[in-house]
């Protein structure tokens, strides 16, 4: 939702600073992963400027995942509402349509294959993600122990299939968000195939 929300906002208004944050929505894709985590962890560890301190909490797994699959989202997002013709909206909402319905009935049917792509993207980053979440998880067995570590760990030590028996669930469980996704993209484009 966030990635949508930004997306949104970087395509219909203009503000100082919008080349700035455009910028800044790419970062992850140019930054090191493993360089996202230290910056997590500086700014919202034990000695954070902010004097907020996350670090080795499921938050901090939440921060590192959204920086890192933010843009997939807003990437996929962005080229649509590009393409969206405004005055099909304007149409609506001088017959009566209000914003809401102008969104759910316009907008939200043209976007929502992007959405999807974005999220898909976004879900296949986080679940091979490894890089910014080894260093702010803490990797605390049962509390902020994220697979992609998990798997990486018991490889290391020797445990390969352990590893393997992981892998196979994190291969079924995305086997089965790629068919929900393509099922939910195929009833969202079912009037373009008509």
């Amino acid at each position: 939702m966030l990635g949508t929300v930004t997306a949104w906002v970087l395509v219909r208004d203009d503000f100082r600073g919008k080349s700035i944050v455009n910028a800044l929505i790419d970062l992850p894709f140019a930054l090191p992963t493993i360089v996202a985590g230290l910056v997590l962890l500086a700014l919202y560890g034990p000695h954070s400027p902010v004097a907020v301190n996350v670090a080795f909490t499921r938050t901090a797994i939440f921060l590192a995942l959204l920086f890192v699959t933010l843009p997939f989202v807003v990437r996929t997002v962005q080229p649509v509402l590009h393409e969206l013709d405004v005055e099909m909206e304007d149409a609506a909402r001088s017959l009566g349509a209000r914003n809401a319905t102008v969104f759910r009935r316009i907008v939200l049917p043209t976007i929502l294959p992007g959405i999807l792509s974005g999220v898909t993207l976004a879900f296949a980053r986080a679940a091979g993600e490894i890089g910014a979440v080894v260093i702010i998880s803490g990797n605390r067995p049962f509390h902020t122990e994220v697979a992609s570590v998990f798997v990486f760990n018991h490889i290391q030590s020797g445990d390969k299939a352990g590893a393997a028996a992981v892998a196979v669930v994190l291969l079924t469980i995305s086997f089965a968000v790629l068919l929900v996704v393509g099922g939910m993209r195929r009833l969202a484009t079912r009037h373009e195939r008509v």
